[in-house]
């Protein structure tokens, strides 16, 4: 990537606190390498649907590294979606057995801090992997349930934002980028010509992640946290009101090409990148390598997502901090490793600044290590250090996995209505009533325990 000289995006960058968390702990010496000869340090992560070559050459080129440094070899191990990544937790857990490091999207921290069974880091734990100093501090947001209590250390963030075709708004005479819900739903249907086949919106309903974002987000900005202390609010009329909306700007608006619905997000980027959409939503600074190699390099332009709710004309709440949620991956050691030294030293070389610079220029990711971070000077990113700067955690409980599958599942489980056209009131009332009961079962337990 070439990187324009703006010292003011570094500054904004640093300020704003770019989501992130990663995680390792145990015993053994803080100085040096350890010795790992003839030993193999295994390491969980997720398949990177966008970049899956370069993913394969980076885990060639991270373990030849670490192999000079310790001696040791990696074996990767990847997991494709939400529901495989808790599988994954869960299996180990009650196995006590698996892999020594994991690295889990954010969201999934509090679940894995819960089991127990992943270290909690100690000072001498962060003086292995260089320091707490060494990370962009608001990046730790969602570590642990205080700043006593950690189980991860920053490896990338990943705020969330939306592209948008400069040229195709202007055409439209769209002077900016919407900042409501509604008001998007407006522009897109200025910017879809189905006969053309270019759409106001490119996002995908099929995507294993992305779908309960924009849920949980318009609930926010209406007012409901989702969780309430002991009490889950899934059966909250704003709830239902985020996926009307969400589905709506396929079966009712149709400003989202109809394929979208076995899309994934790389299938989304693709059609932006086309330049057959006027947005691209939900996207993170990931698919900046792939819009600049592509027919709308130079013609795009991020922007915070809207963080006024649907039907309302402003944010209630704490709304208005909810344009992303804090997101990024986190590393995480098993408690059970019995390579804890080498695990440490794994996540210090992949969060030193020349590799997170690197991880950067390859992914697009943006760097936790505070040093990289401050090293960007794309103005192209400067709305996505925004967007940090309004991200908002989710709730800090061992019950959020299953609450946040429960959101993609009610998505899942309409796939099939979307096909046909519509999702019908009383199918999606009767989903979110099970989502609800699932949820609030296991954040009973999450809440005894």
């Amino acid at each position: 990537m070439r990187f324009a000289p703006s010292a003011k995006f570094a500054a904004v960058a640093v300020a704003a606190g770019l989501a992130l968390t990663a995680c390792a702990g145990g015993s053994g010496s803080s100085g040096g390498s350890p010795d790992g000869a003839g030993k193999k340090l295994s390491v969980l992560t997720g398949v990177n649907n966008h970049y899956p070559e370069e993913q394969k050459e980076w885990f060639k080129d991270i373990a030849a590294k670490f192999k000079a440094q310790t001696g040791a070899d990696i074996e990767f191990e990847t997991f494709a979606s939400a529901n495989d990544e808790l599988t994954r937790i869960q299996t180990s857990v009650v196995s006590g057995q698996g892999p020594d490091v994991y690295s889990l999207g954010t969201t999934f921290t509090p679940t894995a801090y819960a089991t127990k069974a992943f270290v909690t880091l100690s000072d001498e734990d962060w003086k292995k992997v260089g320091g707490k100093e060494r990370f962009n501090p608001a990046a730790l947001g969602i570590s642990g349930p205080d700043s006593e209590h950690m189980a991860g250390i920053p490896f990338v963030s990943r705020p969330f934002v939306m592209a948008y075709n400069k040229d195709l708004l202007a055409a439209a005479g769209i002077q900016k980028p919407a900042t409501t819900w509604d008001e998007l739903a407006v522009q897109a249907r200025k910017l879809t010509n189905a006969s053309k086949g270019t759409y106001g919106l490119a996002t995908g309903y099929k995507d294993n992640y992305d779908p309960w974002k924009f849920i949980w987000a318009m609930s926010v900005q209406a007012g409901n946290p989702l969780v309430d202390g002991d009490k889950l609010k899934m059966d909250d009329p704003a709830v239902k009101k985020a996926y009307e909306t969400y589905f709506g700007w396929l079966t009712k608006d149709k400003v989202v090409d109809p394929a979208a619905i076995g899309w994934s997000n790389s299938n989304a980027v693709a059609a932006f990148a086309s330049g057959k959409a006027g947005y691209l939503m939900m996207t993170t600074s990931s698919s900046v390598p792939t819009l600049e190699k592509s027919a709308v390099a130079g013609k795009y332009a991020y922007a915070t997502m809207p963080t006024v709710a649907p039907g309302e004309s402003a944010s209630k709440g704490d709304g208005a901090k909810a344009a992303s949620i804090l997101s990024g991956d986190n590393l995480v050691v098993a408690d059970y490793s019995q390579q804890k030294d080498l695990a440490f030293a794994y996540v210090k070389l992949i969060t030193s600044k020349d590799e997170q610079l690197n991880y950067q220029k390859i992914f697009g990711e943006l760097p936790a290590n505070a040093e990289a971070l401050a090293a960007l000077t794309n103005p192209v990113l400067q709305p996505i250090a925004e967007a940090a700067g309004k991200s908002k955690a989710t709730p800090f409980t061992g019950a959020w996995g299953d609450i946040q599958l429960g959101l993609v599942n009610v998505t899942v489980q309409s796939i099939p209505d979307l096909a046909k056209g519509s999702v019908d009131g009383a199918a999606l009332d009767s989903r979110l009533k099970e989502a609800q009961s699932k949820g609030q079962a296991s954040l009973d337990r999450a809440s005894k325990s």
